[in-house]
Order: structure tokens, then sequence, then C-alpha cells
């Protein structure tokens, strides 16, 4: 009997030969990834007593929300972070020049094709685009795992996408997920896994996967697979002496639900205030005025980001009443994109480069809005007042319609600008 990709890791994880949804099962963690959670983690370890982690090596950690450090409370946050990192023996620690968490872990071969992991943020599920099943969990549950190495789960019912079809430039695989959203609602995948499959999945970009596998926690899905091909084995093999084991996924195995989407005609979408699925094309929400655009997050701020960004901001200046923040996701990709030349491109169309981190995306500090401002955001998020006033708005889109929208002033399609 074939399993599905959530069944399948979760059976190896937990010795089984087989589980099937709806069990409970509970299962041996690979790897762990926290970023500023760890310093209350590390205060519950302390108040149960507990001075040892179950294994140092598997824990990864790297600063991202408050870098560097706006207030004394973030400061004290990230002291406590540090303390903890000693303590426990932790190596792989990043610290505030790292950047992202997600995008660390994948840049630094931490997550390897059938791991299964779990994090003290709600987006982990972006490992997923490596065939890892990944999830966010809270900081008790974190306590708990980083002592014992375990943890349990519910094996997921799976619904399953099948992509057809060519995105068109400058249609993004951001499209693709808001779209998604937009079709089936936010709660439609509940604690349950989204496999994607078929030719549009499997010729995407790996950055295009990571930023579908990050958003899929937005309609509620425990786990979100793109299936491992060569090219990813390959790559994660080169940076993890772990060997890749080759699981056997099969489109073949059975699940709740089949959809289909046809990419090759897909325009531009936008999620308009304050719900990731209140998604409409672009062309329906033209003419919103933008008082700032960000592009940045671990949802879009990799190397393939910026690059498209930069192609629509050439020769242009951004908006004189638009503000453009960038926020590469990481420390690599801000270096990668300094040596091609990208920041220049960017800086030189008048947007401002902000270190790599969360930067504007949750309202932690820079770029906040003030009330009655819109912001066009390449984030995974628009709730109320999550990057600053609860009286401002948040778009989110592409990193081509950011672009596009950062130029015109007002959202815009950026089919228009290429």
């Amino acid at each position: 009997m074939t399993m599905t990709m959530a069944e399948t890791i979760l059976a190896r994880a937990s010795g089984r030969d087989a589980v099937a949804p709806g069990e409970f099962v509970t299962a041996a963690l690979d790897r762990v990834v926290a970023h500023e959670g760890l310093a209350l983690v590390a205060l519950n370890m302390e108040k149960a007593g507990i001075k040892k982690i179950w294994d140092p090596e598997r824990v990864v950690v790297s600063l991202d929300h408050y870098v560097p450090a706006p207030t004394p409370r973030a400061a004290k946050i990230h002291q406590m972070v540090r303390k903890a990192v000693d303590a426990f023996g932790i190596r792989h620690f990043y610290g505030i020049n790292g950047g992202v968490a997600h995008q660390v872990m994948v840049e630094k071969g931490h997550v390897v094709p059938g791991d299964l992991i779990v994090g003290t943020d709600s987006h982990t599920c972006t490992y997923g685009a490596l065939g890892s099943a990944a999830c966010g969990i809270g900081v008790s549950e974190m306590a708990y795992v980083m002592a014992t190495g375990k943890l349990w789960f519910r094996v997921p019912e799976t619904i399953r996408f099948v992509l057809r079809g060519e995105m068109k430039t400058p249609v993004t695989a951001k499209d693709v997920i808001l779209k998604l959203a937009g079709e089936h609602s936010a709660d439609f995948a509940q604690y349950q896994s989204i496999e994607f499959f078929g030719a549009g999945a499997s010729s995407m970009s790996l950055s295009g996967r990571l930023t579908i596998s990050n958003m899929v926690v937005e309609v509620g899905a425990k786990f979100g697979f793109f299936l491992p091909d060569e090219s990813v084995y390959s790559l994660m093999s080169e940076k993890d002496s772990r060997r890749a084991e080759m699981l056997s996924f099969s489109e073949e195995s059975p699940v709740k639900d089949v959809y289909e989407m046809d990419l090759s005609d897909l325009e531009p979408q936008v999620a308009r205030p304050h719900a990731v699925d209140n998604v409409a094309p672009v062309h329906q929400t033209e003419a919103v005025p933008v008082h700032q655009a960000f592009l940045g997050s671990c949802t879009n701020g990799r190397l393939e980001d910026l690059e498209i960004a930069a192609r629509i901001l050439d020769g242009k200046q951004v908006h004189s009443g638009t503000r453009l923040l960038v926020s590469p996701a990481s420390r690599e990709v801000y270096q990668s994109a300094m040596k091609a030349g990208i920041l220049e491109r960017l800086v030189a169309a008048g947007a401002v480069i902000l270190n790599p981190g969360c930067g504007p995306c949750f309202g932690g500090h820079m770029g906040l809005l003030a009330a009655g401002e819109n912001c066009i955001s390449s984030s995974n998020r628009n709730f109320k007042g999550r990057m600053g006033s609860d009286e401002a708005n948040i778009y989110l889109a592409s990193p081509a319609t950011v672009a596009a929208s950062a130029i015109a002033g007002k959202i815009t399609d950026p089919r228009e600008m290429m």
C-alpha cells in the first residue's frame, strides 16, 4: 500500500510500517528550529528543572524577528536566547547574522527530504518544499521536544493539488498560493496535509516551492509538500552529511480530495485587507493608493524575488508618495544580491535596503504603518494591526506586483511594467 508524503514520514519517524489518517503517533524529530521563542522555551525548561536538551546538534537557532533589538525588552530576549544557546551547547546558532530562520535552515543544509521538523514559528511548514514534514508548535510543546526529542502527532488527511501548465512571467508562485487561498478559504485544509504534484509543480523553482509551502498554514494546513526531485536531493546532500533517504512518494496514493489548477492563464493576485483569503485578481484592486511597499519576509525575500523586482524597477523611480522597503531573507541572500548588483539597482530606483530578517512583516519594528496608510507587501499575512496601526490596510502580492505598485504609487498589474 502506498502512503501519502505525511503518512510516509510519520510512519518512519514513529517506527511504524504504516500509519493512517486519524491515528495518533509519537514520533522522533530530525531537526528543531527556534528564533526569539527559545527564550520562553528555556524559561519553561528551567521551571521544570530540565538542564539538558536531548541532542544539541539537531537544534538550529537564528534571531530574526527583532533584529537588531529595537527595545530593552527585545534586547533582554536576545540575551536570554544567547544564554540558553551556551547552556545547552547549541552549535548551530546564527544570532543576528543569519537572517530569517526558515531561509537559514535551507541555506545551511539543515533540511533533508523526509525529515520531520518542528519550530517555534507557524511558517516552519516552509520546508515541505524540500519534501520534509515540518510545522510550527508552541513554546510549551517545544520545551518537551527539547527535553525528549519526541512529540505526538495526529496523522493528517491529505489534499492533493495537481498544478497544470506553466506560469507566464511576471506571474509567480505567490500568485498561485494566493489564488488557492481565495478559492478555498483560510480554514479549508485545517490540520490536513497538502501535496503539490503535476508538471506545474515539478517545473517550479525551489524558491517558488518555498513560497507556496510557506503559506499553506494560511489555509489551515499542517504540512505542505512538493515531491523532492533529484536536484533537491543533490543540493541538500551537498550541504548535510546525513544521507537523504529516497522515500517512495506516489501521486497514486489515496487522498481525501484532489483539485486541479491551470497555471497557464493565471493572472497576478492580491489579498485585500484584512484576510489572506480575501483575494482578487490585480485588475480588481488597481488604483488603490500605496503609501508603503515591502519586499521581503520568509515568503518572498529570496534572490529570485529581489531580482524580478529589480527588473521591473530598472530605469524607473519609486513614486514620490511611496516608500519601498527591501529586506533580504538572509545574510547569504543579501551578499548574493550585492555581488550581482541587484541591491544597487533597487537603491538606484529609490528603495531603502533593510538588514536581513523579518523586518516590517509583523510590525515588530522597521517600517510601521500609520493610521489610514496602505501597504502592499510580499509577506504572508495582512491581519489588522500586523504592520503597525490597526487603522492601516495591508495588501499581499507577489514581488513583481509590489515593485510595479511602488513605481505607480498605486496597486498596479506588473505586466504593464515588463
